[in-house]
């Protein structure tokens, strides 16, 4: 697809230079791993409602702006939104589901960036507001301020920001295993996802210890 020519990969390729920018953690290569799966839980039969009730009601909030969306994944939210407004870009720290994500739309007001959603150049564009779908929950309580101060200091003045997530519903829901120090719940996926980073972790440290 076409980029708008003021919004390319280089505003991140060159920012994230930095080495405190955290870009191959093991998180984004579960993610990575998993796209193909991401819109499973799409499939719910009791979440179909729902789904046909957000579906409807985003694009109305956002016809005609300009569009900061962070972890955008697959593209799921983003097809909605896309045929009602100015420009989006959609960034996404995993470039499995962003390609997945390109394939899907491929409207030229719409880029697609692999990005930090924690650290977004300040001159990667103007905004006049943000969604960020599905993805509050994955910010730890400790970084929330760090990440909505960063959010609003991409926006306008007044722009209006939309994040919705998923609300636990007893016997529908992924079960859950425990909470967190930071009083999080933690689910069994994402005990899975903390072992296969663990793993990964493990896996480097014998590379290291045993070179070829």
């Amino acid at each position: 697809m076409s980029l708008d020519p003021e919004v390319d990969q280089s505003h991140f390729d060159e920012y994230h230079r930095q080495p405190e920018a955290g870009m191959t953690s093991g998180i984004h290569v579960y993610y990575s791993r998993r796209a193909g799966e991401y819109e499973r839980i799409c499939a719910k039969p009791a979440r179909q409602p729902d789904l046909r009730a957000m579906e409807s009601w985003l694009p109305v909030q956002l016809s005609n702006r300009r569009i900061l969306e962070l972890a955008c994944g697959t593209g799921y939210w983003t097809q909605f939104v896309a045929p009602v407004v100015r420009s989006i870009v959609a960034i996404d720290a995993a470039p499995e589901p962003l390609e997945i994500a390109r394939r899907r739309i491929r409207d030229n007001h719409v880029s697609f960036l692999l990005g930090d959603a924690y650290r977004v150049p300040p001159d990667i564009g103007s905004f006049d507001a943000a969604f960020a779908g599905f993805w509050f929950s994955h910010v730890p309580r400790s970084r929330r301020c760090e990440f909505l101060l960063q959010f609003n200091s991409l926006l306008e003045s007044g722009s209006p920001v939309i994040t919705f997530d998923n609300l636990y519903v007893e016997g529908s829901s992924t079960p859950i295993a425990e909470w967190d120090d930071e009083a999080t719940r933690i689910s069994y996926e994402r005990l899975r996802m903390e072992r296969f980073i663990a793993s990964l972790r493990t896996s480097q440290r014998s590379k290291n210890s045993f070179p070829s």
